[in-house]
């Protein structure tokens, strides 16, 4: 028995007509009498009583009759649903996104994306970056952003974008007038960093290591604009990508590019290798790397 069989004997007890139902079908009814036989063998019972000028239904005829239209129902659900996630008429997103990156990047991009694809649901898990590859391994996102660089024997990457970083410092430093800071010369400094579960935590640290020094952690934050008034309150120094620095709207700090190295931040969309994305997950990658172009 196929799904073709159950709905024959739909049309025909419909139809009352293996005639008119065999036109409806378009099959003769030689076929279509034989379909419905094959039918009855296979669930070794009668289906419809022949006795009569218009066919009938038995009695186990009509409980084969309420079966056959809730699975032809449920068949017909299921193609409409498939065409609607194929065609990204429905569908959800798994992303993690950190609260950072989030803030600066990703309003606009999650709105136009709604707005051309309403029936896809985004549901976004927060967490530092660093946390973030993890959440990814073990399954709770399909898709994340991350600071370069990944493990690329685990994840698969896509420049998002990349910015250098600035030092933001009280603007009555000593320093304050220069074009340009070198990294070395913030040895001496107190630093307000992110905290350890932010990517640019140790981003950072590990390029004053590389320069040759430990720096002097003073406070940590999971808020920029903390940070920021923390520097202005004379605490210490920060080190922040430019996209943060544009958003600073007071003439009591200053931003001065850093140099030697100058730190890339580096945002990479992630996804876990060999694992199956969804219609609706490829096509929000693409549309990311389109609204960014």
């Amino acid at each position: 028995m196929d799904i073709r069989h159950l709905q024959y004997f739909l049309e025909v007890a419909q139809q009352q007509s293996f005639t008119k139902a065999a036109q409806q079908l378009n099959v003769s009814q030689p076929a279509l009498s034989k379909m419905i036989r094959n039918l009855e063998e296979d669930l070794e019972v009668t289906l419809l009583d022949r006795s009569n000028k218009q066919i009938q239904l038995t009695d186990a005829g009509q409980a084969v009759l309420e079966q056959a239209q809730r699975v032809l129902g449920m068949m017909e659900d299921l193609t409409t649903s498939l065409y609607d996630t194929i065609h990204l008429q429905k569908g959800a997103i798994s992303f993690g996104l950190p609260p950072l990156i989030g803030t600066l990047f990703f309003p606009g991009i999650i709105a136009n994306f709604r707005k051309t694809y309403p029936g896809i649901s985004i549901q976004i898990t927060e967490y530092g970056a660093k946390k973030m590859e993890q959440s990814l391994i073990e399954g709770q996102v399909e898709l994340a952003i991350a600071v370069a660089p990944v493990d690329q024997s685990i994840f698969e990457s896509i420049p998002f974008t990349e910015e250098k970083m600035k030092v933001v410092m009280p603007n009555h430093h000593t320093l304050a007038n220069l074009g340009q800071i070198e990294l070395k010369e913030l040895s001496k400094e107190k630093f307000i960093l992110f905290q350890e579960d932010f990517a640019m935590h140790d981003l950072i640290r590990n390029h004053c290591l590389e320069q040759g020094f430990i720096p002097h952690i003073e406070l940590e934050s999971s808020q920029w604009d903390f940070i920021v008034e923390m520097v202005r309150a004379n605490m210490g120094i920060a080190i922040l990508p430019e996209s943060i620095c544009a958003k600073i709207h007071t003439n009591d700090v200053k931003a001065i590019p850093l140099s030697n190295p100058s730190i890339p931040w580096k945002l990479e969309l992630i996804i876990k290798k060999d694992r199956y994305l969804s219609f609706a997950t490829r096509e929000f990658i693409q549309f990311v790397k389109d609204f960014r172009l």
